[in-house]
């Protein structure tokens, strides 16, 4: 097969630990049971540009079942987990182009090697697919009859390019589902950045001051948890709203010029640029731990603090030490890529469960109806969010009411009132 992963050899590892996820994964292995039956996606091409963990092993292996021919590469140089990358290649027969730690000349051309089998659908995870068939690739736009989007980042990038009139396609924001954003950026991304950054400094969290630049459902998540490990909690925000909700939810909340001088941990989730720059990298603490979870690695501006650094070393896996002129040392966490994947693991495997099902039911749908689309971002379907829901709901043994017809009239009038 045409594929590149680190070792076939380390398959065995990898099969026990894609299996050991789809245990938390009910809702996609139902989807996949029926895509077997049906051959939903019988012939479709798919490129996806994902993380390459024991969780999206399991949605190729539900895109495969369907009849898809399926290609994957990594969303992110260090996320990859070359175990899983192996055991899709040699027991799943699903091509892989990815290995942990790769060079940015890699990965661009593992990303041109997945989009040279002119895949009909796209999934990404930060938009670089859709970015590179926008830009050096627009010819092989032509066989894309749609694409979905896991990321707040990737939907940012797409929503630019719809609003320019340039989008050669329709895109389904799986980000934008409710069963998406209200439980894996929120409670993923929440346990799994604290858990990179534990894992990456075996610092005690309880009593630190730890602040979250970015007050979205990943910063929400991120705050909880710290605070549920002991954590003085400090916000920064840029959107009122947030700000407001953020000091309603009993966070301290305050720009990062002054944050700066307080935190002893720092963690970006906003998906913007040089949001920790080099004037906070000049007043922080020594000692002070500084890491992103947003998706691309340019929230940091490390340009800024490599020229106030006068020596700087690897003092731990993952963990960079500045030396600044004045001799404080600060500590970036996975050169400022995702936290909780180049440290961690990423989500746990019961929210992607969600999270995937969005995906590969929205491929079915653009299958079944992408021809008939606009070429504009759109939300997942409600009844497919919901179904999602519903089924979670059922797999974890909670029942809820139904309304009653009484109930269903009511709602649907306008005659009765008080």
């Amino acid at each position: 097969m045409n594929s590149d992963v680190k070792d076939l050899k380390l398959s065995a590892k990898g099969k026990d630990r894609i299996e050991w996820a789809e245990r938390d994964m009910p809702v996609l292995r139902r989807i996949r049971e029926s895509f077997s039956k049906k051959k939903t996606l019988k012939g479709v091409r798919i490129a996806a540009c994902l993380h390459v963990t024991t969780e999206t092993a399991n949605l190729m292996r539900t895109l495969k079942a369907g009849g898809a021919e399926v290609y994957l590469c990594a969303s992110n140089p260090l996320s990859t987990q070359d175990d899983v990358a192996a055991s899709l290649v040699k027991d799943y027969g699903v091509a892989v182009f990815a290995v942990r730690g790769e060079d940015n000349k890699t990965y661009y051309r593992h990303i041109n090697a997945v989009l040279d089998k002119k895949p009909q659908i796209t999934m990404d995870d930060g938009a670089d697919l859709v970015s590179v068939l926008h830009s050096k690739r627009k010819k092989d736009a032509e066989y894309v009859i749609g694409s979905t989007e896991e990321t707040t980042t990737g939907v940012i990038r797409l929503k630019s390019l719809a609003n320019k009139g340039l989008l050669k396609f329709p895109v389904i924001a799986v980000n934008d589902a409710a069963t998406k954003h209200f439980f894996d950026n929120r409670y993923g991304t929440g346990q799994s950045t604290l858990d990179g950054i534990i894992r990456a400094t075996n610092r005690l969290v309880a009593g630190s001051s730890f602040v979250v630049c970015g007050y979205g459902w990943c910063g929400k998540g991120l705050a909880m948890r710290a605070r549920g490990a002991g954590a003085n909690v400090i916000v920064t925000e840029v959107d009122p709203l947030k700000a407001l909700e953020a000091v309603m939810d009993g966070f301290q909340v305050m720009p990062i010029a002054r944050a700066a001088r307080i935190g002893d941990f720092f963690c970006t989730v906003t998906g913007d640029i040089n949001v920790i720059r080099k004037e906070h990298f000049k007043n922080m603490k020594d000692g002070a731990i500084v890491c992103n979870s947003g998706h691309f690695n340019v929230e940091l501006e490390l340009e800024g603090l490599k020229g106030l650094t006068k020596s700087k070393r690897i003092i731990r896996d993952f963990v960079q030490e500045y030396r600044l002129e004045d001799g404080r040392r600060i500590h970036v966490l996975a050169e400022g890529r995702l936290v909780n994947l180049a440290c961690a693991e990423g989500h746990p495997a019961s929210v992607m469960d969600m999270s995937f099902a969005n995906q590969a039911l929205s491929a079915a749908y653009l299958v079944q109806r992408g021809s008939n689309l606009e070429k504009r971002v759109y939300t997942v379907p409600e009844d497919i969010d919901r179904e999602i829901a519903r089924m979670k709901l059922e797999t974890l043994g909670v029942k809820i009411d139904k309304l009653t017809k009484e109930q269903r009239e009511y709602l649907a009038s306008w005659e009765m009132g008080t």
